[in-house]
Order: structure tokens, then C-alpha cells, then sequence
């Protein structure tokens, strides 16, 4: 009788994992198992734990308790180095690279082969290119890092991995800037990993991508484990309530455009190189999206508005009239507020706390005689902590120890204390859960139903189709279309963005 076959041996445990930070449990008891040639999706809701327990992993934090096994043996991970040693590798959303170094400096930097004494510059520049061609990236060894488009420093963060013997890779949401075709490709070089037995961590919001390409699924909520599964036994709507702890029923809400008058309208507006002759209207009470493919000059455009970057030609009208816009504050003093793509480096503090960050665009506001109003200012985070439920130790809190979820809405209620008119929000849901991302669609609803104006940009097409009244496409600088919501399809748009002949 033929022996029955066995599941993979256990590459990885995690067993009972806790972590308390003041006032926050952050991880209560949680487990994850990731086999040997296993895809293992991790997702949550911001905040539910998922970052925590990955830095845990990565020597970053260390537990409170609990047990981490490699391969059947405990082991101590309690920094950097000893995860290095130990064969997992953490690839973050902000790459851990150094732009002024090339590819081959990158891959061997700390660990660079030598000969007689010196760097061998030969040796590192020949495994360098063996590397790059095992994970199929077109960067040459010699190449600047910094001059490399996201998608090939991603794959040269995988080669450096790979070049240190990972056993267990992390991916923490790796797709975030990646266009179609690149994530294609990315997918191709996990299922190779997972054919050569590294076992893989794979951390998303975007649930089709699990479905696709995982293998297992462990939800975790509130810094809990909840389920762990086959992922062909899980549906989209099951991951989903495991997620948010109940039904989610069309977790894009739509709402009736109830238009005014023009909020803010563009004419003839160029910025030589980036995009040429853009006209657009968006009216009060409604929203309008930018679609487009990934370099098509949507935030180019947006950028623009805000006077962030400066124009050859055109014109910007705010309420009917012309706004000279020269710089951010002449923006922020006609009523428009941008929440920016990168909200990190361009959107918050991370070093101030939440009520500092949501009263920075309008400090005169809680101000009193030329000095500013602690009292001021508190209330007014208070306010918005509450209604756009921010989940926040404090109103001190560090905005950088919040989820992504909750700084995004430390974002928006920046722009909502200076009482913008005209929001422009650039990637508004991105790296953000599907419950959070739900909250933010009905915020966006309620202010278009208090008549204020919102101009989004988003690569993802259900969220354009669910959430936008009018489309606006682009491609290569122009604008080549208008669509209504009632005639927009994902195939129009894709259409229209790559040059087809049916838009």
C-alpha cells in the first residue's frame, strides 16, 4: 500500500505571540505557520497586528511572550542581524535601499566578496548579474538604485535576499505601486521561489491578488488570530467578515452626485514634458476621478492644482474665479486641499502627534494673540478623531506608531479642519483594509452631500466605477476621454488609457 502523501514540513512557527505598547495590545496569543514551498497570505484590517507581528519576525520588536521555530527548532530572533542569519528577509513597502549605491554596492552591501584584501569587484558584478537574471530584472549591476523605476527595485530588494540564502521571504504589500504587467511578473518569480521551497509571507489588501497567488490565509482582528485556511476553501466574502467581525454588503457605497456650481475648473494647463492642454471641471457635490495608466500624468496634474510644482500654461478657476496659484499656501488660501499619494513623506509629521498634524494647515485657526491655543487644538482633534473614527491611543499619539488606515484619515481631517471646498485625493484607499477603506468611501459621499467638491485619483478601476460620478482619463499627458458612471466599464477606460480604438 503507497504511503499517504504528507503536507510540507513546517518551516515556520509562530506560537502565541504577544505584544502590548501602552494603552495598546497589539498581539494577544497569535499563531502562523508558513510551510516549506508555501505561499502564506497575512491580512487584516489596519492595525489588527500584521506589521507587529512581521517585525517580531524580522528582529525589528521583540515579543512579550510567546515562541518562534524554525524548521522544528526554537530560536531566538532578537535583532536584525540574527533574522539575516536565520534566512528571513523582510521586503517592506519602503524599500531598505541606499538610491546613490549601485545594484551590486545594494545586493552586497556589508557582505562585499573580496580578493587579496580588497572589494573584487569582478566577483560581486558576475553573481550580481546571476541574481538579477534569476528574478528577471532588467537593472544592470552597475546601475544607479536610485535612478531604477519601483517595480526593479523591488526585484532587486528579492535578489539581495535571495543573494543572502532567505528560507523564509516577507512581502509586505508588494503589488502597492506596481503596474499590471510588473505584477505579472512578480507573481512568475513567487511561484519559482515557491517551486525551489522558500516559504513566503505574503501581505495584501487587494484580495484577488491572495486568491491568485496563495496558498494559505490567516486573518488576524484586533491583534487576534482568527482563522487559518486553505485559500480555495475561503471566499472573498468570508476573508472579508473574518476581517471586520460582520457582514460587508457592497463595501463600495455609491451616492447621487447632487451638483452646484463649478468648484473648480481647468483650462489649457501644461507643464512641458509632464502633461499638455488639460481641461477638466468638477462641480460641487460631486466627485470626479482621474483615471489612467501608472506615468500618465494624473498627479502630475494634481500636483499642479496645488502649486507644488509650477506650469507653462493654463489656467486654474476656483468658484468661477481665477486663482493665481503659485505655491501650496496660495492653494490652501483658495479652499483646496491635496492628501497626497506618498502620505508619509508628503502628507504628515511622523514625528508630531495627532492633534499637531490635524491643525498644521491652518495654524491661525487655534491660535490667540500670536500664540497657539493647546485648548484650540485639542478640541479640534478631538472633533475629528471622533468623526472619522481614528483609531488613537491619545491625541498625542505619533502619527508614525498609527495603522496606515488611521493616518489616512489624520489626512483628510487636516484638509477638513481648514474647510477646503475642493479636495483632491491622490491613491486615497492605497495600503489601506477593506473595512477602512468602506469608511473613507462614505466620508467622501457625506462631503460630496454637504457639497463639496472631490477630484480622486486611483489606479484601481472598481473603486473609480464604484465611487466616482464622472471619469476623466489620461494617457501620456492628455486627456483623451470623458465617461459618465452610467457609461463607464473597466474595459472603456482601459480602452481609452492604453490607446485603443473603442473609447
Amino acid at each position: 500500500m503507497a504511503p499517504a502523501t504528507e503536507s510540507p514540513a513546517a518551516l515556520l512557527e509562530m506560537r502565541g505571540i504577544e505584544k502590548s505598547y501602552p494603552g495598546v495590545r497589539a498581539l494577544d496569543g497569535v499563531d502562523l505557520t508558513v510551510r516549506e514551498g508555501e505561499v502564506a497570505a497575512l491580512v487584516g484590517e489596519n492595525g489588527a497586528g500584521k506589521s507587529t507581528l512581521i517585525k517580531i519576525l524580522a528582529g525589528a520588536q521583540h515579543m512579550d511572550r510567546g515562541e518562534i521555530r524554525l524548521g522544528g527548532a526554537p530560536v531566538r530572533v532578537d535583532s536584525p542581524s540574527d533574522a539575516m542569519e536565520l534566512g528571513i528577509r523582510v521586503i517592506y513597502q519602503e524599500f531598505n535601499l541606499v538610491p546613490q549605491l549601485t545594484v551590486m554596492e545594494n545586493i552586497f552591501l556589508g557582505r562585499e566578496p573580496t580578493k587579496a584584501g580588497l572589494v573584487d569587484f569582478r566577483r560581486m558584478e558576475a553573481e550580481c548579474a546571476g541574481l538579477l537574471d534569476r528574478v528577471g530584472a532588467e537593472a544592470r549591476p552597475r546601475d544607479l538604485v536610485g535612478r531604477l523605476s519601483v517595480a526593479q527595485q523591488q526585484l532587486v530588494e528579492i535578489a539581495k535576499a535571495l543573494s543572502q540564502d532567505a528560507r523564509i521571504l516577507v512581502l509586505d504589500e508588494p503589488s502597492a505601486t506596481l503596474t499590471e504587467r510588473e505584477l505579472d511578473r512578480l507573481f512568475g518569480l513567487i511561484r519559482d521561489l515557491r517551486d525551489h521551497g522558500v516559504g513566503m509571507i505574503y501581505i495584501s489588501h487587494r484580495l484577488e491578488e491572495i486568491f491568485e497567488i496563495a496558498d494559505t490565509v490567516t486573518v488576524l482582528r484586533d491583534g487576534a488570530h482568527v482563522i487559518t485556511a486553505p485559500t480555495s476553501s475561503l471566499t472573498r466574502e468570508d476573508i472579508i467578515r473574518h476581517m471586520v467581525g460582520r457582514e460587508l454588503k457592497d463595501h463600495i457605497p455609491s451616492t447621487t452626485a447632487h451638483t452646484a456650481g463649478e468648484a473648480l475648473r481647468v483650462e489649457g494647463l501644461t507643464r512641458r514634458g509632464h502633461f499638455h492642454d488639460v481641461n477638466f471641471v468638477v462641480r460641487e457635490g460631486e466627485i470626479v476621478a482621474l483615471a489612467g495608466l501608472v506615468g500618465s500624468g494624473r498627479t502630475e496634474v494634481a500636483r499642479a492644482i496645488f502649486g507644488a510644482d509650477p506650469v507653462d500654461a493654463g489656467r486654474i478657476l476656483v468658484s468661477g474665479q481665477e486663482a493665481r496659484i503659485a505655491s501650496p499656501r496660495d492653494s490652501i488660501s483658495h479652499g483646496i486641499g491635496l492628501a497626497t499619494e506618498d502620505r508619509k513623506s508628503q502628507g504628515l509629521v511622523l514625528g508630531l502627534g495627532v492633534s499637531a498634524n490635524v491643525t498644521l494647515a491652518d495654524l491661525r485657526a487655534i491660535s490667540r494673540r500670536g500664540l497657539l491655543s493647546r485648548t484650540l487644538e485639542s478640541r479640534a482633534a478631538d472633533e475629528y478623531i471622533d468623526q472619522l473614527k481614528i483609531r488613537t491611543p491619545s491625541r498625542a499619539q505619533l502619527v508614525r506608531l498609527l495603522s496606515g488606515g488611521n493616518q489616512q484619515k489624520v489626512v483628510l481631517a487636516k484638509w477638513l479642519f481648514t474647510d477646503s471646498k475642493v479636495l483632491i485625493l491622490d491613491e486615497p484607499t492605497r495600503g489601506i483594509d477593506v473595512g477602512t477603506k468602506t469608511e473613507i468611501y462614505s466620508l467622501m459621499n457625506d462631503l460630496c452631500d454637504r457639497g463639496k467638491a472631490i477630484l480622486m485619483i486611483s489606479s484601481e478601476l472598481p473603486e473609480i466605477l464604484g465611487v466616482a460620478h464622472r471619469i476623466y482619463v489620461m494617457r501620456e499627458g492628455a486627456l483623451v476621454g470623458e465617461l459618465a458612471r452610467e457609461d463607464a466599464t473597466q474595459e472603456r477606460i482601459m480602452d481609452l488609457a492604453t490607446g485603443g480604438s473603442n473609447g
